[in-house]
């Protein structure tokens, strides 16, 4: 008999890392062994459209050209049926096709979700008494919640520090250069805890508001429509929270290596001196959370961005650009 051909075409970015990884992907426990075939293709098949019909028609297409029996797609897109619930998956198995969105499955053990939900759209496309088309909305009122919870994870917020490391040097000799003020210890020691508070905050939300600015990141809608004031919506949400949790991480890195300056060159003794009182360890911690704040801002404001590619990551709509631009190229060659 001879092995179904499957066929996994995966959008470029975290699909297709995630679907490389299951071109081994074996039949349940008691069916035949040799009864797949897997192929793989990385190729942007909802590019310009989160449709669901229509993804699963380029599927189709797919499938066709290569002659695959089935095919499954994978994306990183969040896709919606027509009554605005969000979809785990879609299937037709009269076109012999399926469509699998990767942030339905949360932010944890994706690879493992993922493999899990593939094997299962195989085996239910490959029965011969498959039903009717079929989509499987996520349930409960946190869909939504996990959704953004997977955009956010796969946009990789721990790897915005690529795109900032111009920025983080010019932080950190700012931080350097501004530990060993007597001017600003007397500034950092004067301010409340709220105040201490208020200026992380602020210098946070600053910064944020630049990389936005600066990378033309905000999304707008296409059209008037609710679907596409939906979709803009949660892209910006992603979008933000990728961001607050990349420079967040930035910011405590900045103020790990600042504390250890601080403890290595200034004797709380001298700086007490300074201050006209006794001095002591609790103040370098003060200080270095001050000059923290102050140098994230001098330092991300006074330098450009290193790569754009890095900050691109942390959005959908731009690599919905980046993947229309591709397709571009490939067709002018």
């Amino acid at each position: 008999m001879e092995p179904i051909r499957v066929g996994l075409v995966a959008d470029p970015a975290s699909p297709t890392v995630v679907a490389r990884r299951m071109t081994d992907l074996a039949p349940p426990v008691g069916a035949d062994p040799d009864g797949w075939s897997i192929e793989f293709v990385s190729e942007p098949f909802t590019l310009g459209s989160e449709d669901v019909d229509t993804a699963l028609e380029r599927l189709r297409t797919h499938a066709e050209d290569h002659g695959w029996d089935l095919v499954i797609g994978v994306t990183e897109l969040p896709l919606r049926d027509d009554d605005g619930r969000y979809l785990l998956a879609a299937i037709d198995p009269r076109r012999q096709s399926a469509v699998l969105s990767l942030p339905a499955l949360g932010g944890f053990r994706v690879q493992a979700r993922a493999r899990h939900a593939v094997r299962g759209l195989v085996g239910g496309m490959a029965e011969p008494d498959s039903p009717e088309e079929q989509r499987l909305p996520l349930p409960g009122l946190s869909a939504r919640g996990r959704v953004l919870l997977g955009m956010v994870i796969a946009n990789r917020p721990w790897m915005l520090a690529a795109g900032l490391k111009s920025a983080l040097v010019a932080a950190l000799a700012t931080g350097a250069v501004a530990t060993i003020e007597p001017t600003v210890w007397s500034l950092a020691v004067s301010l409340s805890g709220w105040r201490l508070a208020a200026a992380t905050i602020a210098s946070i939300a600053i910064v944020i508001a630049w990389i936005v600015i600066d990378g033309r990141l905000w999304d707008r809608p296409d059209d008037n429509s609710r679907e596409a004031r939906e979709r803009s919506r949660l892209y910006n949400t992603s979008t933000l929270l990728t961001l607050i949790v990349g420079v967040v991480i930035c910011y405590l890195a900045l103020y790990v290596v600042n504390l250890a300056w601080a403890l290595f060159v200034l004797d709380p003794a001298v700086m007490g001196d300074a201050l006209g009182r006794q001095g002591s360890v609790g103040d370098l911690f003060v200080l270095t959370w001050f000059v923290a704040s102050a140098a994230t801002i001098g330092g991300a404001l006074g330098t450009g961005l290193e790569s754009d590619d890095a900050i691109r990551a942390a959005t959908y709509s731009k690599r919905e650009e980046d993947r229309r631009a591709r397709l571009a190229e490939e067709r002018q060659v």
